[in-house]
């Protein structure tokens, strides 16, 4: 009965304080965190979907083995930190340091566009060599794969910017702490699907 109870319960009306829950009901997530899920879900499928087709496309006798540029070695090890400063502003936003949580930002943010400018290089060294998109199913896949991992950290760069201007503004650190945390979860799952692209890439 504590089930219906809940459901017909009125929490809008006089009487019942603000965050305040029905015994035995569940917690509600913020609304960032469930669209920080939100999106993390549907990547991880769209992603997943071009492992797949990735794995089919290579069985084709048209499918041509080519090298990678050994510049992504060096933007896999600036992607890495980027995520290890991401975790550095989690932690200090956790303890309410406010430099430290500058620092964390201004380190993974600038990590993270070092890293895209080092996949416009990739690219631009393919390209140079003449290997396009529609040379071979391979580069084509390479630039797709890519492409889309960054931009999805360019949408990250977003939220990034937006809590740069917070913080350099004044504001307290308790109110950006959870939009540091989402921050870095995002910023360590795309590091994840990185790892995943970048081993698939050079390896298969």
């Amino acid at each position: 009965m504590s089930f219906f109870r809940q459901l017909t319960e009125k929490s809008w009306l006089p009487g019942r304080s603000k965050g305040e829950l029905p015994e035995g009901s569940v917690y509600y997530l913020p609304a960032q965190t469930i669209a920080v899920r939100l999106i993390m879900m549907v990547a991880t499928v769209v992603f997943s979907l071009f492992v797949v087709a990735y794995g089919d496309r290579m069985a084709l006798s048209d499918w041509h083995r080519f090298s990678e540029p050994s510049i992504l070695w060096a933007n896999t090890v600036v992607l890495i930190l980027s995520s290890v400063a991401w975790h550095w502003a989690t932690i200090n936003a956790r303890q309410g340091r406010l430099d430290g949580v500058k620092t964390g930002l201004l380190a993974g943010g600038g990590l993270a566009l070092v890293f895209l400018i080092g996949q416009f290089m990739a690219w631009r060294q393919l390209a140079d060599a003449g290997f396009y998109a529609d040379t071979n199913p391979a580069y084509a896949f390479f630039y797709l794969l890519t492409a889309v991992h960054a931009l999805h950290l360019l949408g990250g760069l977003v939220a990034w910017g937006r809590t740069v201007l917070r913080v350099w503004r004044g504001v307290a650190v308790a109110k950006v702490r959870l939009t540091v945390e989402l921050c870095a979860v995002y910023w360590h799952f795309l590091l994840v699907v990185w790892l995943v692209l970048f081993a698939l890439l050079w390896f298969t």
